[in-house]
């Protein structure tokens, strides 16, 4: 929970994002997806894909456990179970669906600048607006690095299956290796789905090849581009149901700015 540190630049994508269009300020419902966008996405899932296929890409075969638990979990595991516990989970959303205020995260989990975002500022934001049901939380995981980010969607989107993508999400951040270094591999997706307390994954793992992780995959492509999205972590809030705004075009946001912006869309 660091709030003193400067803002970093965030992430950006590998393609160029569309050229903004002039007017009043972005709405927070989907418009359309770039092509460049597109053909990376789908790239990857053929890749991700073939990988789950062929039984990912370790060596030798593993158990697969039948329920996660804490007990031999990634690092860090436990605290993003005490961060998130008690807090409602629905599909992609975090907190109360009733909440005042919405914040929209377009993240990539092989991202850098997101794993900054994601353990230095979310747990602050969690616990001061979250947790007391001020805001709600809808995350919308793309591919902005590499191919294995793919790998890394449609496990978060699995999870979301089960209420838990926000616990799946921060656990990855918590054991995050380099920008396509190749440390996103299906071995790492089962050890942080069997480092979730009650997460059933044989189901997550084969949740990942659905046609609804698909289509779910496909919305978000399309959300980014509406919304033109040229790096993650990518931050818009408002008030529910009305315009979202972005926060910190082009840099990571510290607590401070991103808290400015919630009492903004509070008040």
């Amino acid at each position: 929970m660091t709030s003193g540190k400067q803002a970093k630049r965030r992430r950006r994508v590998q393609t160029p994002p569309p050229v903004r269009t002039t007017g009043g300020p972005r709405k927070a419902s989907p418009k359309v997806l770039a092509a460049a966008a597109g053909s990376i996405a789908l790239v990857a899932t053929a890749i991700a894909l073939a990988l789950a296929l062929s039984g990912g890409s370790s060596s030798s075969p593993r158990t697969v456990p039948t329920r996660g638990s804490l007990v031999n979990a990634l690092p860090d595991s436990g605290a993003v179970e005490q961060m998130l516990k008690g807090i409602p989970q629905h599909g992609n959303v975090l907190g109360s669906p009733k909440a005042p205020a919405t914040m929209i995260e377009y993240i990539d989990l092989q991202c850098s600048a997101c794993r900054a975002f994601e353990t230095e500022i979310m747990p602050s934001i969690v616990q001061s607006y979250v947790r007391t049901g001020k805001v709600r939380v809808e995350a919308r995981p793309i591919v902005a690095i590499g191919p294995d980010s793919q790998r890394g969607v449609v496990g978060s989107l699995a999870a979301a299956k089960q209420n838990r993508l926000f616990n799946f999400a921060q656990i990855l951040y918590s054991n995050q290796g380099p920008e396509n270094g190749g440390w996103l591999t299906d071995s790492v997706v089962q050890d942080a789905a069997a480092s979730i307390p009650g997460l059933d994954v044989p189901a997550l793992l084969q949740a990942r090849e659905s046609a609804a992780v698909r289509a779910q995959t496909k919305q978000f492509e399309n959300d980014a581009i509406a919304d033109h999205v040229g790096g993650t972590p990518t931050l818009y809030v408002g008030k529910t149901g009305g315009k979202l705004h972005e926060v910190s075009p082009g840099v990571v946001p510290s607590v401070a700015v991103l808290s400015a912006a919630l009492d903004h869309a509070l008040s």
